[in-house]
């Protein structure tokens, strides 16, 4: 005969009955939560929220300024936006303190989170109104599409491309049109990355010169996009920052459409990598040292991995928001509010919503697809109620 269980015994299997359950359970609970996270989402540590941006010129830097600006509304932090009537962070002059609305007179009574708006890069200046912990990134663009791009947008403002027939008899002979005493108004004519990064657009291309000023770079800068991978260069830029997907996920904004872009010869490429000399080692020497930070932060496979998400999130939401899920030209575009502003040759594009989105959704979609000026004015009269509020000519 089997012996029978005590009391006390039967109670102890009960026991470890209910343990085992309990951990199978919280095991099939997890197990339903890493299927419902993305691999990449799980950050290690809380978000970082002091971040300056040194926005460059045609260099897709308005898509990510949108970034910048949508996680500081999300986040109630406070931008550090131009004072007064300006659009910008006094641009083409070196950036001083008082340029900021808010800062106080001698520019350095209060510290900002987010700093995006164009500026020519002054270090010490920007440390009174950003905190010490803040994280500084830019972004650069190939020289060579850059100048085309910059010509395009900037003719009818810039004497040395006001002056020439076409970019291509420019680069033939930019001695011909490009004058140094006009100064300041010819910044977007030559080398605008260095210049805008606080650095001399005519300095003569010395190799020691040249690398005292990459190394300084290097040195602010944790991190510095490139352009032509943009995708890449948002997923590493979410991994330092430890924010989540949706965060980085963006429309292209301030794009032209493809008729308004000039197709270069050969020769007209060189010529631009060799006027621009500054620019092109600068671009060179980041465009090596981004791909060794994806190798040492991600991995290949990983960062793969994760840009394959950030479009396949860019899709869903590209279907939810749009209208045909395509960008529109000026004229199409029904709400003004959402138009773009115009400049020289280029046709600037933006988006429609859909109609009957739900009022968060909108709200959301909306935000993607506000250009940089508009939603620059939306976030003063935000932050500074008291003061009149921007008044945007073109609307």
């Amino acid at each position: 005969m089997l012996p029978t269980l005590s009391g006390a015994q039967r109670c102890f299997r009960v026991l470890l009955l209910l343990v085992l359950t309990v951990f199978l359970l919280a095991g099939f609970l997890c197990m339903d939560i890493g299927l419902l996270t993305l691999p990449g989402d799980r950050a290690e540590g809380p978000p970082v929220t002091n971040v300056m941006f040194l926005k460059t010129h045609k260099t897709a830097s308005s898509t990510v300024l949108n970034v910048l600006f949508r996680f500081a509304e999300a986040h109630n932090l406070s931008v550090a936006l131009p004072a007064g009537t300006r659009f910008h962070l006094g641009y083409p002059w070196l950036f001083v303190a008082r340029y900021v609305e808010g800062a106080g007179p001698d520019g350095g009574q209060r510290r900002f989170n987010i700093m995006c708006n164009h500026l020519r890069f002054n270090l010490p200046e920007v440390q009174k109104v950003m905190h010490d912990d803040t994280f500084y990134f830019s972004i650069l663009r190939n020289p060579v599409s850059q100048l085309e791009s910059s010509f395009t947008y900037y003719r009818a403002v810039v004497p040395a491309f006001r002056a020439a027939p076409n970019l291509d008899a420019f680069l033939a002979s930019p001695d011909t049109y490009y004058n140094r005493s006009a100064g300041l108004s010819n910044a977007y004519a030559r080398n605008s990355m260095w210049f805008d990064l606080g650095f001399d657009s005519d300095a003569p291309l010395a190799d020691g010169y040249v690398r005292a000023r990459l190394a300084t770079v290097q040195r602010r800068f944790q991190l510095v996009l490139i352009a032509e991978h943009l995708d890449e260069s948002l997923v590493l830029l979410r991994h330092l920052l430890r924010w989540q997907l949706d965060d980085v996920v963006a429309f292209r904004l301030n794009a032209r459409s493809q008729h308004s872009v000039a197709s270069l010869s050969r020769e007209s490429q060189e010529r631009a990598k060799r006027w621009c000399a500054l620019d092109w080692r600068l671009y060179q020497h980041f465009n090596h040292t981004f791909w060794a930070r994806v190798h040492t932060e991600l991995g290949l496979q990983r960062l793969h991995s994760e840009v394959a998400q950030l479009r396949a999130r860019r899709r869903e939401l590209e279907a939810l928001c749009l209208q045909d899920g395509v960008p529109k030209n000026q004229s199409q575009i029904t709400d003004p509010q959402l138009r773009p502003f115009q400049s020289g040759e280029a046709d600037i594009l933006g988006y429609n919503l859909r109609e009957g989105l739900d009022n968060h959704t909108w709200h959301v979609c909306q935000r993607m697809v506000t250009p940089e000026l508009q939603y620059m004015a939306h976030l003063y009269t935000q932050q500074f109620p008291e003061k009149p509020p921007k008044n945007i000519p073109f609307l």
